[in-house]
């Protein structure tokens, strides 16, 4: 879809895209000068400089060229093109305010193998391994994860971001990640109702009295966040590619969800719900 795409070009938006679309001009071949002799000179320009650089850019596998030029509810366009160099992260942490609060876990899904990372295990790793990729896949990351983890790290975070929460909300699907997931049908089995607030004191269980299970669960919880993405974006990108003319050659397989290393103590979990009901101590 990416090579079908104009609207991350100077002076194209929607609109124009699919005029273009219309007239004949339904991908990057059509820089020849033939096939857009008949739209207006300065148009023409933008066209042909944005297709060069487009060319130029993929050639050169750098998706920050497309991710920086795109509406972020466009941003599934450039997926397939850059899909083995994509990872799928979600962070969780002990608050909301990035300046005052840590990380205390992430995952990092890229399509074949699962990674963690723990506060006070290996939680620095996470910094070297994320270079080896070019694209972030999130739920609410440009917002949150990503700012969160610019701050944590201190480096800056140079990838093309695709945030889910805007091409889902852009397709009407509300009420954050999970509430997405059962709009699209998706059932989280053991970890339903399980939720951030939740995992905050799932961290403060296993800190406070190295609690292994709580350990456990909390980490089952964010890669069933992070390997929930790839259905996620997949399923957008099917659903927004066949509203284009390209629906039928541009649709890519849905994927199988990996089996979470990780389990959910649903008694444990259960205890910790009914002690932070209770007040503030577990």
């Amino acid at each position: 879809m990416l090579t079908n795409t104009f609207i991350h070009i100077q002076g194209i938006g929607v609109k124009t895209e699919q005029k273009l679309w219309g007239s004949g001009c339904t991908d990057w071949s059509c820089l020849s000068p033939g096939s857009i002799g008949g739209r207006p000179s300065r148009l023409n320009g933008f066209l042909v400089a944005g297709i060069e650089d487009s060319i130029k850019n993929l050639d050169e596998n750098n998706p920050a060229y497309f991710g920086r030029r795109l509406p972020a509810s466009q941003s599934w366009r450039i997926f397939p093109e850059f899909r083995s160099s994509t990872a799928f992260v979600d962070i969780e942490t002990t608050g909301l305010d990035r300046d005052y609060d840590d990380i205390t876990t992430i995952a990092l899904y890229d399509g074949a193998s699962i990674n963690t990372y723990v506060q006070g295990r290996n939680l620095n790793q996470f910094a070297d391994d994320i270079q080896d990729y070019r694209v972030l896949v999130t739920y609410n990351g440009k917002c949150f994860d990503v700012p969160f983890m610019e701050r944590y790290f201190k480096m800056r975070f140079n990838h093309a971001q695709i945030d889910l929460r805007y091409i889902l909300k852009s397709m009407g699907f509300k009420g954050g990640l999970k509430g997405c997931e059962k709009q699209l049908g998706m059932d989280r089995g053991d970890l339903d109702g399980v939720d951030g607030f939740l995992a905050v004191h799932l961290w403060d269980r296993y800190k406070r009295k190295g609690d292994l299970k709580a350990l456990e669960s909390l980490l089952a919880y964010n890669v069933q966040d992070t390997i929930n993405l790839e259905h996620l974006l997949v399923t957008a990108y099917n659903l927004k590619a066949g509203q284009t003319p390209f629906a039928a050659e541009r649709q890519i397989p849905e994927v199988v969800l990996p089996e979470n290393p990780f389990g959910v103590d649903v008694r444990m979990v259960e205890e910790v719900r009914r002690s932070f009901l209770r007040g503030p101590f577990l």
